[in-house]
């Protein structure tokens, strides 16, 4: 489905990407930190409604 070279460019992209994603969240930590903080939360309560709509539909099912 792919050749070689796709499949090594795909690796050197993604490492590359990874790379450059780090150093830029690395320069605005500090600022993440203030401006977010507590946003664990809301990722928190999003999981936990995906989670409970997933059992509704589960036991809607039955």
């Amino acid at each position: 489905m792919f050749t070689t070279g796709q499949w090594v460019f795909a690796a050197l992209f993604f490492i590359a990407f990874v790379i450059a994603a780090y150093f830029a969240y690395g320069k605005d930590k500090a600022l993440h930190n203030k401006v977010y903080k507590g946003s664990y939360k809301v990722l928190i309560g999003f999981i936990v409604f995906i989670l409970l709509l997933f059992v509704i539909k589960v036991f809607m099912k039955h």
